[in-house]
């Protein structure tokens, strides 16, 4: 059966939004979805800055600390592909619950690393915990617009973004703290307790699979069949494949290697803290502030009118660009938190705008498989980043701030490819 996109009325007057204490007060579901976003996006912060800590102390490279964001990219990319299928053939519900769980119990494995050693298990683990979360991820964006109203949708997705950066800017700050004042396995069990929370949290969500969730037969063939029924909806619809490279394209130009670059100027030149874990948690804060805030004040400008959101794809590139320049000055610390700033400003734009429209057009049939392949680009393309920034940065006669340079260039390009984009008429479909 073919799928078709929803003709866009995107630029015809929006009908009123809803407003964001409207969507939190009125509707339970999403209010619950979001309380399990809140707590566990505060532990996966935690868990970031003490995983990346703890492997900066143990082996004292910046390679291996790059090998790490590696491996948290590549995870969700390799099962991504199953991931999207079963996204559209399960209760999404249950899906969220069952990754929950597992990565309660998985998380607990990083108690026991404490030898150079031993490092083998945090990249083992830190694999299994991002592959179970390559399954959360799509199913819980193609879960979203059955929970909320057309006119809630634009809302509640600012919402989660906001979510998810004040949890990166609070999680990292605090987890920070934690793991420089107290111990990094502090912050483990930290994260452990906050998927149980979530899983309690959304198993009280009242959802109805059965008007989503495609009849399959059984088997492997079966299961591929689907995966590629899924990518040649976007083979078909060339405006919706564009839409969703847009935040592979952010990863790969900034985000998997920006991580390499706070973690390796927290622990070599703005150290706070034991392992730098203090300053590492101000980086990441800032980050999170400059996400959070970024769409949240452009929606006052964009609404939920297509055309405004797509300028405002294009427009966060700019900004990140300009963070990130003054990152490369290796200023004073507060210069570099601005920066910062600045370029979670941008990505915020870009990750919030992109996915709202993905949201809209996509129908849910096959929402889990568009939402799976973005998620598996961005992470493979985050990796490749995050892999060459490492390198970079410890090459002898090449170092820090060059490459620092090099990141701050690299979003004109999506920048400039974005703008012709938009000149053409195919354009319109998103």
């Amino acid at each position: 059966m073919a799928l078709a996109v929803t003709d866009p009325v995107a630029d015809n007057p929006a009908p009123p939004r809803a407003g964001y204490l409207e969507v939190l007060r009125g509707n339970r579901n999403y209010r619950l979805l979001w309380s399990g976003d809140l707590v566990s996006l505060l532990g996966d912060w935690f868990n970031l800055i003490a995983s990346a800590t703890l492997i900066g102390m143990l082996t004292q490279s910046g390679a291996a600390v790059g090998g790490l964001l590696v491996v948290r990219w590549l995870a969700p990319f390799a099962v991504s592909p199953l991931a999207g299928v079963v996204a559209d053939r399960f209760n999404r519900k249950h899906l969220l619950i069952a990754a929950d769980l597992i990565r309660a119990v998985v998380v607990l494995g990083f108690l026991f690393i404490r030898r150079p050693e031993q490092v083998w298990l945090l990249y083992v683990l830190t694999a299994v915990q991002l592959g179970i979360s390559g399954f959360f991820f799509p199913a819980r964006n193609a879960i979203l617009p059955s929970l909320v109203t057309p006119r809630e949708l634009g809302a509640a997705n600012a919402i989660s973004s906001a979510t998810w950066s004040s949890m990166l800017a609070f999680g990292t700050a605090l987890g920070g703290l934690v793991a420089g004042t107290f111990g990094l396995h502090v912050a483990f069990l930290i994260d452990a307790a906050t998927f149980l929370a979530s899983a309690a949290f959304i198993s009280r969500i009242r959802y109805h699979a059965e008007a989503e969730v495609q009849a399959h037969a059984p088997g492997p063939g079966a299961v591929l069949r689907q995966y590629l029924a899924g990518l040649g909806f976007l083979r078909a619809h060339p405006g919706i494949l564009v839409l969703a490279l847009q935040k592979p394209l952010y990863f790969l130009t900034c985000n998997g290697g920006f991580q390499v670059i706070m973690v390796t100027l927290a622990e070599r030149v703005y150290a706070i803290g034991h392992g730098g874990g203090i300053s590492m948690g101000l980086l990441f804060a800032s980050v999170g502030v400059g996400t959070g805030l970024g769409p949240i004040l452009a929606r006052t400008i964009t609404g939920d009118r297509e055309p405004r959101m797509r300028v405002a794809v294009g427009s966060g590139y700019g900004v990140m660009a300009l963070g990130l320049g003054l990152v490369a000055s290796l200023g004073p610390l507060p210069v570099i938190l601005i920066g910062c700033l600045l370029q979670g400003f941008g990505g915020g734009m870009i990750w919030v705008f992109s996915t709202q429209l993905l949201l809209q057009k996509v129908p849910g049939p096959v929402r889990g498989r568009v939402f799976s392949t973005e998620f598996a680009l961005l992470t493979l393309l985050g990796a490749m980043c995050a892999a060459t920034t490492g390198w970079a940065v410890d090459r002898p006669g090449w170092g820090l701030q060059p490459t620092i340079v090099v990141v701050a260039l690299l979003p004109l390009l999506p920048a400039t490819a974005w703008a012709l984009w938009l000149l053409r008429p195919a354009a319109r479909e998103i």
